[in-house]
């Protein structure tokens, strides 16, 4: 039996951030958030991505949920770590709602009223993360933050439901992640 090699072990400690921070010049930021392209069909202010193939922050948000939910501590590289950041948040808060594995219809039911419910943005007094996110420079800003925030938990609710949900039923492997609290925190 061979040793795995000391990088392996390097990797388990740090967490997983944004390929997106390397791109954020060429999008609008509203506070220290980078408004990224995305696929969706839903309104918003979003930009669309134009190669519907490639992964879009929602995509990586899912991807890395189960690895980075494991650390207390992220260090931040840039706007769009702020963003995989909120959408980790909000799958946690998903799940969460998840709790009595409703069939899938139901999920989406539940998924999208939360995702429209009224929620902070940076700025507001009950915003969990004001320490790490700046607040919006003007009203504007901070309209197009929440409609930006609001089209993204719109997206992830119908995207988590497709993942979660195998064989009509909730996988066990994402509704084991229920009770994890990325950082300590929630929305």
């Amino acid at each position: 039996m061979s040793a795995r090699p000391v990088s392996t072990y390097l990797a388990l400690d740090k967490a997983y951030h944004s390929q997106f921070n390397d791109v954020t010049d060429d999008f609008r930021s509203v506070g220290n958030m980078t408004l990224l392209p995305i696929k969706t069909k839903i309104r918003g202010p979003a930009p669309h991505l134009a190669d519907q193939a490639s992964e879009d922050i929602i995509d990586e948000a899912l991807n890395l949920f189960r690895a980075n939910c494991l650390f207390r501590n992220f260090e931040i590289k840039g706007g769009a770590d702020r963003v995989l950041i909120y959408l980790i948040l909000f799958i946690s808060d998903c799940l969460t709602k998840l709790t009595k594995n409703p069939p899938k219809g139901e999920a989406v039911k539940q998924l999208t009223t939360l995702a429209l419910n009224n929620f902070a943005i940076p700025g507001d007094p009950t915003f969990p993360l004001n320490a790490m996110y700046a607040t919006p420079a003007d009203r504007a800003d901070g309209d197009a933050l929440r409609q930006y925030l609001q089209q993204l938990r719109q997206e992830l609710a119908i995207r988590l439901v497709e993942r979660v949900y195998v064989d009509g039923k909730p996988s066990k492997w994402w509704m084991c992640f229920q009770k994890r609290k990325f950082m300590n925190l929630s929305l």
